[in-house]
């Protein structure tokens, strides 16, 4: 019985010696399933970040893994026409120290007015805002129609705000700056009248911000409407994709037929958690995509 207490201490102390002198196995990473998206996550600062600072916007862009931002106008981070040239250098540089890429700036501005002297008020508006999308480094500037007013036929407000359109593309293409429409508006957000402004702007350097719309499903359904517009698709803008009123799936797979590989921005509301609002996200852009 003595021996056999005394070989089970021995067997015991080889075996604590063991431990101390075998060297430590390494501890694998986690894996990572994702799959990278051929297009790419941004956000609008409407209304999420609306109350963000630039450098807040960054961080939490980078800590949840958006890859860019579009800046909407009079909202916390600044970058408005009124910065001075310093300033807009400083915006630039924060960005190019940045791995957030500014996707464009997002304007309030509409071309559908019956006053033809507002018309050009607003349209000299824009152009001075796609001078600061130059100077902050901005490829593109976002405007929208806004509705149709009453006692004119839609044809020629149609015509009008295409027509004017064409006129900023040329300047933006002087300026290295495109025009991009969202698909915007009571009655103008319906997808024939998109394509109508569209074919009456006439110019590369303009096309559309998909923007998630339940007119989107309206007439000869998801379908016919995405194909009226594929050809000038520029951007898109998400809504909550937890909504399963709205095909966001045959949204992805019709992206993905074009051969879309820009932003897809998300559009949502606040919340008391954004970064974790902003984490879920990703991950349903990603899932739609059958990448996770």
């Amino acid at each position: 019985m003595e021996l056999n207490r005394r070989t089970l201490l021995q067997t015991a102390a080889w075996g604590a010696g063991a431990l101390v002198l075998s060297p430590p196995r390494a501890i694998a990473a986690p894996s990572r399933y994702a799959k990278p998206s051929t297009m790419k996550l941004g956000t609008v600062t409407y209304n999420l970040a609306k109350d963000w600072d630039l450098d807040t916007l960054l961080a939490n862009c980078e800590k949840t893994k958006f890859e860019g931002v579009e800046l909407r106008t009079t909202h916390a981070h600044g970058v408005e026409v009124s910065l001075s040239k310093d300033e807009r250098a400083a915006v630039k540089k924060k960005f190019a120290n940045s791995p957030i890429e500014l996707i464009a700036l997002g304007s309030a501005f509409d071309y559908h007015t019956p006053d033809q002297a507002k018309l050009r008020q607003d349209i000299e508006a824009t152009k001075e805002y796609i001078l600061l999308a130059q100077d902050v480094g901005a490829p593109a500037v976002k405007v929208r129609p806004n509705g149709f007013p009453e006692n004119v036929p839609k044809d020629k407000t149609l015509e009008q705000i295409g027509k004017s359109l064409h006129e900023l593309a040329v300047f933006g293409q002087d300026h290295g700056v495109q025009l991009r429409l969202e698909v915007h508006g009571r009655e103008t957000c319906q997808l024939p009248h998109m394509r109508s402004i569209m074919d009456f702007a006439d110019h590369a350097n303009v096309g559309v911000v998909w923007n998630c719309n339940s007119e989107d499903l309206a007439g000869e359904g998801f379908d016919a409407n995405f194909r009226l517009v594929e050809h000038k698709m520029f951007q898109v803008h998400l809504k909550d994709l937890s909504d399963d009123g709205y095909p966001y799936r045959l949204l992805f797979q019709s992206l993905q037929r074009i051969g879309f590989t820009g932003y897809c921005c998300a559009e949502i509301g606040e919340s008391s958690d954004p970064i974790r609002l902003m984490q879920y996200y990703r991950a349903l852009f990603l899932t739609y995509q059958d990448l996770l």
